[in-house]
């Protein structure tokens, strides 16, 4: 019986511990970043602020946790399309990756907003962690897909012109022990390639795509498809 009462108690722990989580992702939607508050959400729930902070002792706990949940969930998809293709089909990489990270944020919108949209105010992340490791995923995951490309790419690159000086000191030390061989231009390429992937979803999620056409996916995936051939590649049919 003891170890029974142990185990619902976990479950009922998780399940609430959840139900916060979404109550907080919705309450964004509908009024910004700063509308996350443990108090609404406690009264929402019909639970004491006293138990709430049982749970998350702070806002900035619950945000961190939200932001940890969702880019790992984001990367996770991400690195799992990409997974099941050979290493040296770089277009179809990069395509899975695209397309999946498309795929994600229109599924997860406010997952999307609170990684990538207005800051909560006064929050101050944690250094390390689960989200930190998400976005070195997500950062290593573009990258080797520009690394694979750039035996090609590199010829486009030739005038580039970027020093390892012209980026932030931690980054740089990072990707230079990750991709030895590729020089600064490779990673400045990679944060276009991101900037490339993000635009057109960061317009779709905020609505700015919906006056002017009927089908995002189509002008996503031909702008991807230009993206690749621009890398060098050739994508398959």
């Amino acid at each position: 019986m003891g170890d029974q009462t142990q185990n619902r108690r976990a479950r009922l722990r998780a399940e609430t511990a959840q139900e916060i989580k979404t109550i907080a992702l919705r309450l964004m939607s509908e009024g910004g970043p700063d509308a996350i508050s443990l108090r609404a959400i406690a009264r929402e729930m019909g639970m004491t602020a006293g138990a709430i902070y049982g749970y998350y002792p702070t806002r900035d706990d619950l945000v961190t946790t939200l932001i940890s949940d969702v880019y790992t969930s984001l990367v996770d998809q991400a690195e799992a399309a990409v997974a099941p293709l050979p290493v040296d089909d770089v277009a179809g990489r990069t395509l899975a990756w695209a397309q999946a990270f498309r795929a994600w944020s229109v599924a997860n919108p406010e997952g999307f907003r609170l990684i990538y949209g207005d800051p909560v105010t006064g929050y101050q992340p944690p250094e390390g962690g689960p989200a930190a490791e998400a976005a070195q995923r997500a950062c290593a995951g573009l990258t080797s897909l520009v690394a694979g490309a750039w035996p090609r790419a590199e010829n486009l690159e030739a005038a580039d012109g970027h020093l390892w000086s012209d980026f932030q000191p931690a980054f740089a030390a990072d990707i230079r022990d990750r991709f030895p061989e590729l020089p600064p231009a490779g990673v400045a390429l990679a944060i276009r390639v991101w900037g490339r992937m993000h635009g057109l979803v960061a317009l779709e999620i905020y609505g700015h795509l919906r006056p002017l056409t009927h089908d995002p996916a189509k002008l996503y995936r031909a702008e991807m498809l230009d993206l690749v051939r621009s890398l060098g590649l050739t994508p398959h049919a």
